[in-house]
């Protein structure tokens, strides 16, 4: 019992270690079965990361005198500033690769260049540029409930990332995404993400009534989102890579974000 739940702590921090700047000073196991908890704890890093993201929301708007643009600003950059900008990379390095018009061989060489291109730079301003609009005008017309939609946001990407990597084939045979896939049980990751949603519904019906549509159109939104990268990585760089992946993050908080944005506009404002 003590061995097995070694390995899962071991699992969850191994997730953490490589996909944050939280100091996890400890030499893990990479084994089967830490890698196979590590992807079905992507959402607790989600959870974590919102958590200390919606609490430095809260602090700055209860005991500090910052605008709205500040506090925004501030809290725009923590999520940043907690991944190391690691999926950022990802996003940049899949940009150049496509706007390439390259084959998908090319593609793969491209991403795993050092060097960014210059449509690298634009995508990842868009993508920054865009973001900030929805986080910006999202606090501007905040309510409480807006603490439990910020804090899925995290969740939901992270489980777009988990599902990618469990039912996506690696484009190639080394890097990250290949790495993690190794003796990957699917099925486990697939029912932990499902109970994870009922729990979300539940959880959100349990709060208040009122909730429950917009949790479930945010939680629909998420699914769709993940199905197209699916689709799209599959299309475009031959299945997954670690760029791929870091990049199906990044594009799925920023759509996440606009379907919050969206809500305040229509229904919530």
């Amino acid at each position: 019992m003590n061995r097995r739940r070694n390995e899962y702590l071991e699992g969850v921090l191994l997730s953490f270690q490589f996909f944050t700047i939280l100091p996890i000073k400890k030499e893990l196991a990479m084994e089967k079965k830490q890698l196979q908890t590590a992807v079905q704890s992507f959402p607790f890093i989600g959870l974590v990361l919102g958590l200390i993201g919606s609490a430095v929301l809260y602090v700055l708007q209860e005991f500090s005198n910052f605008s709205v643009l500040a506090i925004s600003f501030f809290f725009f950059l923590i999520g940043i500033f907690l991944t190391g900008g690691i999926h950022l990379d990802g996003w940049m390095d899949c940009n150049d690769a496509y706007f390439s018009y390259q084959s998908i061989e090319k593609r793969l060489e491209i991403m795993k260049d050092p060097r960014t291109g210059a449509f690298g730079v634009l995508a990842v301003m868009l993508l920054l540029g865009t973001r900030f609009l929805f986080v910006y005008e999202s606090i501007i017309m905040f309510s409480a409930f807006d603490y439990f939609y910020f804090l899925l946001i995290p969740i939901l990407s992270r489980m777009s990332l988990g599902y990618m990597l469990a039912s996506t084939r690696s484009a190639k045979k080394e890097g990250l995404a290949y790495f993690f896939q190794k003796g990957l049980a699917k099925n486990k990751v697939y029912l932990t993400y499902f109970l994870i949603l009922l729990c979300i519904i539940l959880f959100s019906l349990w709060i208040h009534p009122v909730m429950i549509g917009y949790v479930f159109l945010l939680v629909s939104s998420a699914v769709l989102y993940t199905f197209w990268a699916k689709r799209f990585a599959k299309r475009n760089y031959g299945g997954i890579t670690g760029d791929v992946l870091g990049a199906t993050v990044e594009g799925g908080e920023a759509f996440l974000w606009m379907i919050v944005w969206l809500l305040h506009y229509s229904v919530m404002g």
